[in-house]
């Protein structure tokens, strides 16, 4: 059985058996460099790619299915890393880098997300005259989902009833953990831990307590299975 301590929630019920399409993007903006007192002399790459950024909102109205087995249970498309433009503030930038963190529901393919973004790049490109370089950083589709019934899953629920006294439920989540790279070499791989969902926030930490009941939950499946 194959079980990734990589993932979970405050009560340890959380099984995890799926996860989703993962697509990171790098959008570099290209325009004229100027004086912040002639913008009409230059182009204004941050301008245009903020238009970006908000256009890019709209994917989630373009792809508004949601999957219950997910926690949450749509796909997300969201701004996060913003990279060093210009070193004052009375200068128009010339060139502006910002990069988005997409989680895709698998009944989208990255493809067809990928897609819709160029259209919208081609927009703001047009509205704006400025050039904008599309770079995948990340791009991993959904590996096929561990059935909530395979053994490991199984197994996991019956151990955290016996350590925990709880009901452990199948679940998918966003985050990428090293179970997908069982998954796509179709063995049944489980993601499960007792943890406080504090993942790269600023105080992320760990349970001495959780740590010691998780090795229960192992010794429990070790023993009895």
């Amino acid at each position: 059985m194959i079980i990734v301590p990589d993932a979970g929630n405050e009560d340890g019920t959380m099984i995890e058996v799926a996860e989703k399409s993962l697509l990171w993007l790098k959008f570099k903006t290209l325009g004229k460099q100027a004086h912040g007192s002639t913008p009409e002399k230059g182009i204004n790459s941050f301008k245009a790619a903020s238009f970006l950024v908000t256009e890019l909102n709209n994917l989630y109205r373009i792809f508004p299915d949601k999957d219950p087995l997910f926690d949450p249970p749509i796909s997300t498309f969201e701004p996060t890393k913003k990279e060093f433009n210009v070193p004052n503030i009375n200068t128009i930038p010339g060139e502006d880098i910002f990069y988005m963190d997409s989680r895709i529901l698998p009944r989208y393919t990255i493809e067809e997300v990928e897609e819709k973004i160029k259209e919208m790049i081609d927009n703001i490109q047009n509205e704006f005259k400025v050039k904008i370089i599309l770079e995948e950083a990340q791009k991993a589709p959904a590996a096929p989902p561990t059935s909530a019934d395979a053994p490991v899953a199984q197994a996991l629920k019956r151990a955290i009833k016996a350590i925990y006294g709880k009901e452990g439920k199948a679940t998918g989540i966003g985050g990428g953990t090293v179970a997908a790279l069982f998954r796509r070499d179709n063995f049944s791989a489980a993601c499960w831990a007792k943890i406080d969902e504090t993942a790269h926030q600023p105080n992320e930490y760990c349970i001495i307590d959780n740590m010691m009941g998780d090795a229960k939950v192992f010794a429990h499946i070790f023993l009895q299975e």
